[in-house]
């Protein structure tokens, strides 16, 4: 557990931690960019930034990027997404692009991890499928930081339930609660 708790340059709390170790943060992140602007699974794309400075980059019709960059802390780009559009003084401090000496960009190993597969697949599907999703990994979560299970069943009880669950296309809100309580309660019972 201390392992998956020991994040290189985040200091976040444990359920995130866990998260960005199995990738699970990018997985939602590719179902909250589907969303947020109204893409097709296939037009997001995940690249491994070890440094952390980039936040996040758009690309533009024209083949230009922009990129959001700043210190290893989210709190900045929260503040700015509270505070749009005004800009106020950082939280977090200021990056010092002289102490920076590289910008790595990676594709996903997938095989490895496999949660980011399911953000493709749930981005893919729509409806409930995203509530199934998290409520199956906050269960499954809380049970790896509990010590009920290992960090490698995490991803297969949030398959798991993926598999099991029939997808409602057009879900209000009531529908999506029940989805997220169906999801926790089967990873519930598959670990007790």
């Amino acid at each position: 557990m201390s392992q998956a708790l020991n994040h290189p340059t985040w200091q976040m709390g444990p359920k995130v931690t866990i998260d960005s170790a199995s990738l699970m943060n990018k997985a939602l992140e590719v179902i909250e960019a589907k969303y947020l602007f109204n893409l097709s699974a296939d037009r997001i794309e995940v690249l491994v930034h070890p440094e952390s400075v980039i936040h996040s980059m758009v690309e533009f019709v024209d083949g230009s990027v922009i990129a959001q960059m700043g210190p290893t802390d989210m709190r900045s780009p929260i503040q700015y997404a509270l505070t749009w559009p005004r800009r106020m003084e950082s939280v977090s401090g200021r990056l010092d692009l002289g102490q920076l000496r590289q910008l790595t960009f990676e594709p996903p190993d997938f095989a490895r991890f496999p949660a980011l597969e399911l953000g493709y697949r749930v981005a893919r599907a729509g409806g409930d499928s995203g509530a199934v999703l998290n409520g199956a990994n906050e269960q499954a979560v809380e049970a790896f930081l509990a010590g009920r299970i290992r960090f490698g069943q995490i991803v297969p009880l949030v398959r798991r339930a993926l598999d099991e669950h029939r997808v409602n296309p057009q879900p209000g809100l009531e529908q999506l609660q029940a989805a997220d309580r169906w999801a926790r309660e089967q990873v519930s019972q598959w670990i007790s």
